[in-house]
């Protein structure tokens, strides 16, 4: 079992950047696939990004492509999601999620632990 905090969210105008950690308890760490989703009110959890293992894959939903870059640092048990060029669209409760299986998975309903949440707010 994993627990699992995000930190890093704060209000920002558009075009800035933020970035967002995912601290995980445990010693096992490396052997969970890590995932960020973001859900805004009213609307169903949305696939942001996610991360192999040990880092060696990584995968983005379009709307993020090109601006968010998902890594991790084993050693530290932390995953980060660096946001670069917000929109206000990007605004929502972003959280980390993890599960077992080194498999992508886009659908929350695939991921085993998730943390509390942290909120990101861009102004225009």
């Amino acid at each position: 079992q994993v627990q699992l905090v995000e930190s890093g969210g704060g209000l920002v105008q558009a075009g800035g950047s933020l970035r967002l950690s995912c601290a995980a308890s445990g010693r096992t760490f490396s052997t969970y696939f890590m995932g960020w989703f973001r859900q805004a009110p009213g609307k169903e959890p949305e696939f942001v990004a996610a991360i192999s293992w040990f880092g060696t894959s990584t995968y983005y939903a379009d709307s993020v492509k090109g601006r968010f870059t998902i890594s991790r640092d084993n050693a530290k048990n932390t995953v980060y999601l660096q946001m670069n060029t917000l929109k206000p669209e990007d605004t929502a409760n972003y959280y980390c999620a993890a599960k077992r299986t080194n498999r992508v998975a886009g659908l929350s309903r695939e991921y085993d632990y998730w943390g509390q949440g942290t909120q990101v707010t861009v102004s225009s």
